[in-house]
């Protein structure tokens, strides 16, 4: 296996026990002779004192990466809606990547509001991609000048006023009329009608319209569009039973899925469900993820996709995440281990002995529930060097078997060890030399404060 290579300078930057002057110094290049490590900038808790510093930083880079910090308060990162550079504005109106077990706090809807009027297009154009945006601000936008927002604000449709609602079906611009109808067509079978005739908006109008009988044979007869119309929640009864025996195998798994099916039916459809599908295009079990009655249903189903569906919850009540926990389907483990927060340790544990390298090990093993107690005695000695990796983690481990560690053949084994509080210092020391382990030994909360200061040292950074 083949190391990471970064410096100390990188682990001193995300090192928990970094002293404020320290940091401030880390932050203070000048942009000529270098930047700051990126984890310097994008570590939680900023000093008022260090985010100006950052601020006023000279690299535009510098100041992204800043804006991209999921860690950051949201008033922080406000702070650069004036940036001198559209790149940095850019990056703030969109804001930091997704990650799961990851919340990013939108940014107040009256900076959100000056990025929307931005001079440059781009930035506009960020912002109303970003997924952070609050609801109050999305409803905000159907009054907005800009066909590109009003058409933004019909996400917001449940919160809208009966006014709004009507203005953006009646908008001077096709597109937002559009996507408004496709919200409004719910309820409405002429609207649903309407929009059957368009070509960019047939499919969606038949996965979600209020449809007319003789629209819904006809397009059954057509065969156009089945598999959306297999989702539609108003297809008569006998159309449903129609397409649960079509030749697709699409169109009868999606009809397998409808929510008013029992679990005789639902499971006498002939259908296939793919080994990787996480069940995402399951909507009604998606869109009600809050509901106890809806996961009750999906959770105790026979059906894979209903399974996975609702494991994708954060709200999972305790019995029903004990049933999931004890089915056996590794996506579906994999889904517990990166959404729910209460996934029990042996579910974890088989995700990491299963995809060990992977994103979702990952997931599995910075999960808080991930087994910590009994892992020296389990796995110090074993043959897998993934597997020595897991006795760090255990809170008996010796500072003698730490040390043992830091040697180990296996060098994410090292890494692990040499990251550890309990390392005897002397061999902290030796390892902050060690190409492959640096930046582990820089991250370590034990080193002292001289040593950092070394550290800044030998990089170059200005005292």
């Amino acid at each position: 296996m083949v190391a990471f290579h970064a410096s100390a300078l990188d682990g001193i930057a995300r090192n928990s026990a970094l002293p404020t002057p320290l940091l401030l110094r880390l932050l203070a290049f000048d942009g000529g002779g270098g930047r700051p490590p990126r984890d310097a900038l994008r570590r939680g808790g900023l000093a008022g004192q260090a985010v100006g510093v950052i601020l006023a930083h000279p690299d535009p880079g510098v100041r992204i990466d800043f804006a991209l910090s999921a860690r950051a308060e949201a008033v922080q990162r406000a702070r650069l809606a004036d940036d001198s550079s559209p790149k940095v504005r850019v990056a703030l109106a969109y804001g930091p990547d997704r990650l799961p077990r990851t919340t990013v706090e939108p940014l107040p809807d009256a900076v959100c509001a000056r990025l929307l009027d931005d001079p440059d297009p781009s930035v506009r154009a960020a912002l109303l991609d970003s997924p952070h945006l609050a609801p109050s601000f999305v409803a905000s936008m159907a009054a907005h000048h800009d066909p590109a927002a009003r058409r933004g604000a019909v996400r917001a449709w449940g919160i809208l006023s009966p006014g709004e609602r009507s203005a953006l079906l009646a908008d001077p611009d096709p597109g937002v009329r559009q996507g408004a109808a496709l919200r409004e067509c719910r309820g409405d079978a002429r609207l649903t009608a309407e929009l059957l005739r368009g070509p960019e908006s047939a499919a969606e109008a038949l996965r979600h319209g209020l449809l007319a009988r003789t629209d819904a044979e006809r397009c059954v007869a057509e065969r156009r569009h089945l598999e959306a119309l297999a989702e539609n929640p108003s297809l008569p009864a006998d159309l449903v039973e129609r397409l649960a025996v079509d030749p697709d195998e699409a169109v009868r798994l999606a009809v397998s899925v409808r929510p008013e099916l029992d679990e005789t039916r639902r499971m006498a459809i002939d259908f296939t469900a793919d080994d990787f599908d996480r069940g995402d295009g399951v909507r009604w079990v998606r869109d009600g993820s809050a509901d106890p009655e809806v996961l009750r249903r999906a959770a105790t189903s026979a059906h894979p996709l209903l399974r996975r569906a609702a494991a994708r919850s954060p709200h999972l009540p305790p019995d029903l995440l004990r049933l999931l926990a004890r089915v056996e389907d590794p996506v579906l483990e994999n889904l517990l281990g990166i959404h729910h927060p209460d996934t029990p340790e042996e579910v974890l544990m088989r995700v990491f002995a299963r995809l060990g390298g992977t994103f979702s090990a990952w997931m599995a093993e910075t999960h808080p529930r991930f087994p910590r107690e009994g892992l020296a005695a389990r796995y110090a000695d074993h043959p897998d060097g993934n597997y020595r990796r897991l006795a760090v983690r255990d809170p008996a481990a010796t500072p003698e078997l730490i040390e043992r560690l830091s040697h180990d053949p296996a060098v994410w084994t090292r890494q692990a060890a040499v990251g550890d509080p309990r390392l005897p210092l002397h061999r902290l020391r030796e390892a902050l030399l060690v190409p492959e382990l640096a930046s582990s030994a820089g991250a370590n909360p034990a080193l002292p404060e001289d040593e950092m200061a070394a550290v800044m040292d030998r990089a170059g950074v200005p005292a």
